[in-house]
């Protein structure tokens, strides 16, 4: 056993099963005490609504936050200031105003909540059904003003607009390469559309947990390796089953 970057996504995939989390919290507790392995969250919840989920689910705490859809990268989550390095990488030729301008000529988008608008992100809800037609529109928009930007749709509902330089696989080698680890002792865990910027970055080991969305499961029945696994087992106990798979933990 050797220490591992453990990285997991929150909503659906370490956090629904409150038996399996906390078998999956005490094993890795461990680790991390025996062999200095890391623990990273990386979601699409604001420092805000992350800072609710600690209240109302037992986690541990992580050696470093990816928040806002990897826009946002904090070293300490009790701090309300984000990682200044990575906010500069982020920001090259981000303009927030025009994204938003541009958006609001497509009625079908609706804003998130006020907590979720962070400086690096612009969110709305969009449906299913009229993602069809607005996200290949909304794109075109956005490339005749020349803002290179991504568009992160996920669980048939939410849309972010992010800056092109950002997404929780971009903030994830940003971390392996500051704290030195390579990327076979590296797992990466998710569930959503807005996770498959964990498993599409580099070779990272992959864990998708398995009642994962079907945009996710999608991607991964087109871009099968040896090194992304597809779980049975649902939430924290697919990414258990997972880090057996692969030997993060041992049996």
């Amino acid at each position: 056993m050797t220490a591992f970057l453990f990285v997991t996504d929150l909503d659906n995939t370490l956090v629904g099963d409150d038996t399996a989390l906390a078998e999956l919290n005490q094993q890795l507790s461990q680790h991390r005490q025996d062999y200095g392995t890391k623990i990273v969250y990386a979601t699409g919840r604001s420092l805000f609504l992350y800072r609710k989920l600690t209240t109302e689910k037992s986690l541990l705490q992580p050696d470093a936050l990816i928040t806002s859809v990897g826009t946002e990268l904090y070293f300490n989550p009790t701090e309300d200031t984000f990682d200044p390095e990575w906010a500069q990488i982020v920001s090259q030729g981000w303009d927030r105003e025009q994204v938003i301008a541009t958006a609001s000529h497509f009625a079908d988008l609706i804003l998130q909540e006020d907590s979720e608008q962070r400086p690096f992100k612009v969110s709305y809800h969009l449906t299913e059904q009229a993602a069809v037609e607005v996200l290949p529109q909304l794109k075109s928009a956005l490339q005749e003003r020349q803002l290179n930007v991504k568009l992160v749709y996920s669980t048939g509902f939410d849309l972010d607009i992010l800056p092109l330089k950002a997404d929780k696989g971009l903030a994830v080698q940003f971390l392996r390469q500051k704290w030195g680890i390579e990327v076979k002792q590296t797992v990466v865990c998710g569930d959503s559309g807005n996770d498959i910027a964990l498993f599409s970055v580099g070779e990272e080991r992959g864990i998708i947990v398995g009642n994962a969305s079907s945009e996710l499961w999608q991607w991964y029945q087109a871009n099968q390796t040896d090194y992304r696994y597809l779980a049975e087992a649902h939430c924290a106990g697919g990414i258990l089953e997972g880090l057996h798979h692969f030997g993060f933990l041992s049996d």
